[in-house]
């Protein structure tokens, strides 16, 4: 854990393109490898397997089939089993995709950002098709809902193993391959803590020079990096060291259940405050065609991301009652009322007002980014055409 902590704070210690060079290497690395999984789930699914057993859908069927079972022993009711089954994957997709929307953090340090973060933003889309739903959909195929292998991160320290494509390969009797999984396991959390500790930092950042928070986060070092918020958001990383004294499983249930409430809060922050741009931009004749990256099915998009996520995030803790269990009551609510008591207490402090449609002001900042994007243009023509090998440098 002290080793994690040290490598990543190094890491953005030494700037924006230390981070972005090796976040590209860990990226690359997770690319080939969860396509790797995803092949050799289909490969063992057909058959392609030490046992030559050809699985198909042989787990989409009772009573290994999808819609598995939650809490049966306490519901004493099948069918509401299987509902809170369902919606059990809902809370937990949630901590999953959180994260994605902070695409819009990197805006500040982006090269040329009309150009390179709407790409972003499609590109993300697109992985998320293919990685987060195309797993799902492998995973179902080779690894039966009920299997008791699925839950050894519940019954040890050692929670990798849990993973189901590593399952996977125990269940047909792959050797080896489990102990690589788990290596691609561990770079993908270095590369998550790397770049959470940029995305904290940063935005702790852009609060100071907004005013909302201490000067003190505001200052950077000679490599622009804004070394006092580095520090702060490093110290939250002591937390992990909870795995000490308690059992792994339980603290992580801890930390999911916050970060997917925090999370869940600042995803319907995000939607309504896109909801009251468009009404801001149609208030002021601004048509959405002049903007670099025009949000598809809006805002019927935005009004269904607010209220569906509300609704999770409500009853996501549904079975801290199934019997009440009071820890995890707390971490899965906490959000709610820390939130409402922050935002209160910011609007009667500073006797802040809503701010009309007709007089959102659009327009500051956007002579500097005019600016500067002509001079990265100029820039560019300076270096020359690009050789098809920097292109497709680029490009990734």
């Amino acid at each position: 854990m002290s080793i994690f902590i040290a490598f990543i704070f190094v890491v953005n210690l030494l700037g924006v393109r230390v981070f972005g060079e090796l976040e590209f290497w860990f990226s690359s690395i997770k690319v080939v490898a969860l396509i790797g999984l995803l092949l050799m789930g289909i490969i063992i699914d057909l058959g392609g397997n030490p046992q030559h057993d050809r699985i198909g859908f042989r787990y989409w069927k009772a009573p290994d089939g999808p819609m598995g079972h939650f809490l049966q022993n306490k519901v004493n009711n099948e069918s509401l089993s299987i509902f809170l089954g369902f919606w059990s994957t809902l809370t937990n997709a949630l901590f999953a995709f959180i994260g994605t929307e902070l695409i819009g953090v990197t805006v500040g340090e982006a090269e040329n950002p009309r150009r390179n973060i709407p790409i972003a933003i499609r590109r993300t889309f697109y992985r998320i098709l293919v990685f987060y739903v195309g797993g799902v959909f492998v995973i179902g195929l080779i690894v039966p809902s009920r299997d008791d292998n699925l839950f050894v991160a519940t019954k040890s320290k050692a929670g990798a193993a849990a993973s189901p494509f590593v399952v996977a390969t125990t269940l047909v009797g792959i050797k080896i391959l489990n102990h690589i999984i788990n290596a691609a396991i561990l770079i993908f959390v270095m590369s998550a803590a790397n770049s959470d500790l940029y995305i904290g930092s940063r935005t702790l950042y852009g609060l100071a020079v907004e005013g909302k928070a201490p000067r003190i986060f505001a200052k950077v070092n000679r490599r622009g990096v804004p070394f006092p918020a580095l520090v702060l958001c490093t110290l939250f990383c002591g937390l992990v060291y909870l795995n000490t004294s308690k059992s792994a499983a339980k603290v992580f249930t801890w930390f999911v259940n916050l970060v997917s409430a925090f999370g869940a809060i600042t995803w319907m922050c995000i939607a309504y405050s896109h909801i009251a741009f468009l009404r801001a931009l149609k208030a002021q004749g601004i048509s959405r065609d002049t903007l670099p990256y025009k949000a598809p099915f809006q805002p019927w998009g935005s009004w269904f991301a607010l209220f569906a996520t509300g609704i999770i995030t409500i009853f996501k803790g549904f079975d801290t009652f199934i019997p009440f269990t009071q820890d995890t009551f707390v971490t899965s609510y906490i959000a709610i009322p820390v939130f409402l008591a922050l935002w209160a207490g910011y609007k009667l402090f500073y006797r802040t007002k809503t701010i009309p449609a007709a007089h959102v002001d659009l327009v500051t900042g956007l002579r500097e980014i005019d600016e500067e994007e002509e001079r990265y243009l100029r820039d560019e023509a300076a270096k020359g055409p690009k050789t098809g090998l920097k292109k497709l440098w680029d490009s990734l």
